[in-house]
């Protein structure tokens, strides 16, 4: 395939829209190493029909829903506008109440209402977290470390397109949780390696992960999309290195 074929053909990833937290674009095209743990798993050990549970930074509630959380009693948030809309038209159905939050020190919660808060891939503050945690709550949260995708990042971009700490990591995320007052009960990290089968789900995710490749586009790293051609042909994947941990923390119940 010619050069200007290819780029009409990643100029139109490019355009895709995308909705929700919905990777389903990347099905087959996309190979991610299995975590060493079940998040969904650590989340359903810690419900039941009568939990108060949050869901932070909800997305479009696809995996909320997934877990059939209890109606009248769970509650989400989501700072991202699509994504809050797609939630407030969709949610309410199933017993979810959403609120638009973009300061993770204000949410809009009375203390100790909780005895579930779950976290995926959202950023929050430690002491707003205990605030709003019942006695003998539990906290459950999968974070994507500042290592993520660096060096691709790095590769297409330079250096700078990465806006997430690259000092974002388990040791200093348990830290804060401790010293907010909560038990860390499990702690976990991992690097799982990713593969592209196609440059173009490459540039389908890159344009959907701004915080990430800051600035990407066809156009800007057209030769350096080309030169990831060439590797997919000889060896049938681009590869990156991702970076995830989880903690599983509890409030203490008094007396």
């Amino acid at each position: 395939m010619d050069r200007s074929e290819l780029k009409k053909r990643w100029e139109a990833e490019e355009a895709k829209v995308f909705r929700g937290w919905d990777f389903s674009e990347l099905n087959g095209r996309m190979e991610e190493e299995a975590l060493p743990w079940d998040y969904p798993a650590q989340v359903r050990q810690q419900m039941n029909q009568e939990t108060m549970m949050l869901d932070m930074g909800t997305g479009g509630g696809e995996f909320l829903l997934s877990l059939s959380p209890p109606p009248g009693r769970t509650f989400a948030t989501e700072a991202y506008l699509p994504n809050y809309e797609l939630c407030r038209a969709k949610l309410p159905a199933y017993g979810i109440e959403v609120a638009k939050v973009e300061k993770d020190d204000q949410l809009p919660y009375e203390d100790e209402l909780f005895n579930l808060v779950i976290n995926r891939h959202e950023s929050f503050s430690a002491k707003e977290v205990y605030r709003i945690l019942k006695p003998g709550g539990v906290f459950i949260t999968q974070q994507v470390g500042g290592q993520n995708n660096r060096e691709l990042s790095r590769e297409l971009l330079g250096e700078g397109a990465m806006e997430t700490p690259a000092e974002f990591d388990l040791a200093h995320t348990v830290r804060d949780i401790l010293e907010a007052g909560l038990n860390v009960e499990v702690q976990q990290e991992f690097f799982p390696e990713v593969k592209f089968h196609d440059v173009g789900a490459l540039v389908y995710y890159a344009k959907i992960i701004e915080w990430e490749f800051a600035g990407f586009s066809v156009e800007r790293c057209f030769e350096k999309l080309c030169e990831l051609q060439n590797q997919v042909e000889q060896v049938g994947f681009v590869s990156t290195r991702e970076h995830r941990f989880l903690i599983l923390a509890r409030k203490e119940k008094r007396g």
